[in-house]
């Protein structure tokens, strides 16, 4: 007796078994599947605002947020003026050439206590980064100072210098180099040995290999040092126009806490805020036209 069998008819359902040239089955689904959204109309759509306005926008709504608990009476006068009342408080100081004058003393101040920082800082960089007796000799002494807050430096400044522009310069160049020295240090040590090794088999000197391979290798830990010495040195400019100051942003803020003035206090922190703003773009701006050698992950 012979039994026969018969095909296996296929299941309905989702799927359809098809079979190409080769024989070969392929299923494929009955009805197409959700489309795909490609990935670029996100970050077209993402694009079409301005960056300028989305790096303005938190400034701006905590800044909406500010005059809004003013208003209500959250936040009191005595407490923290309104950003109306600073506004109009800053016009003044400004009519009444003030706040410039204070300014030109501040930046003035700045300015050189980052250029001594500057040749203090980078000096012993190179020193203990290209010698190993530099090393020896320069990088434990640092290491403990640096440790030291500059802040306490302030009583022996004034017996040292006495109560001119000389403390007030030495407290920001004090605050200015460990950034700088740091930084660059690292930048010389991270350059890569093989670059080096390849800059010997072509020949270089000393001063060729140090000139065209570790400079330029440690060129951006020194511009990332020289942004935080920037920020270091407008902290150190607030201790230092606040100890025995007739003059400058500091000496306005002394003023104005005497008074119980919270709308000059801050005014004068905002315009800190806009000078360190204003320094750290020009040292981004250096930045990519001296590195520009060198790609960088920019954000998605």
């Amino acid at each position: 007796m012979s039994i026969s069998h018969a095909p296996p008819t296929p299941a309905t359902g989702d799927i359809s078994v098809k079979s190409d040239a080769t024989g070969v089955q392929n299923a494929a689904p009955d009805s197409p599947g959700p489309e795909l959204v490609p990935l670029v109309a996100s970050s077209t759509r993402r694009t079409r605002v301005p960056r300028w306005l989305r790096r303005s926008s938190g400034p701006l709504l905590l800044l909406a947020l500010w005059q809004l608990l003013s208003v209500t009476g959250v936040l009191t006068p005595e407490v923290l003026a309104s950003p109306g009342t600073i506004a109009r408080v800053g016009g003044d100081l400004i009519a009444d050439g003030s706040l410039p004058n204070a300014m030109g003393v501040s930046l003035q101040r700045v300015a050189l206590g980052l250029l001594f920082g500057l040749v203090v800082g980078v000096g012993l960089a190179l020193t203990s980064g290209l010698f190993r007796v530099g090393e020896d000799l320069v990088d434990a002494s640092v290491q403990m100072l640096r440790t030291v807050p500059f802040v306490g430096l302030i009583p022996l400044f004034i017996i040292w210098f006495g109560i001119g522009e000389a403390p007030k310069v030495a407290i920001i160049t004090l605050g200015v180099s460990f950034p700088l020295y740091l930084n660059v240090y690292a930048g010389i040590r991270g350059v890569d040995a093989q670059l080096i090794e390849a800059g010997e088999s072509l020949g270089l000197s000393r001063w060729g290999l140090v000139r065209h391979v570790v400079l330029p290798g440690a060129l951006p830990g020194a511009m990332t040092g020289l942004r935080f010495s920037l920020g270091v040195s407008w902290l150190a400019l607030v201790f230092a126009e606040q100890v025995n100051a007739d003059s400058g942003i500091g000496f306005l803020m002394v003023q104005a806490r005497d008074f119980l003035r919270t709308d000059v206090i801050v005014v004068c922190l905002v315009v800190y805020a806009f000078l360190g703003l204003l320094a750290d773009f020009v040292v981004r701006t250096l930045e990519r036209l001296l590195l520009q050698w060198r790609p960088t992950f920019t954000g998605r």
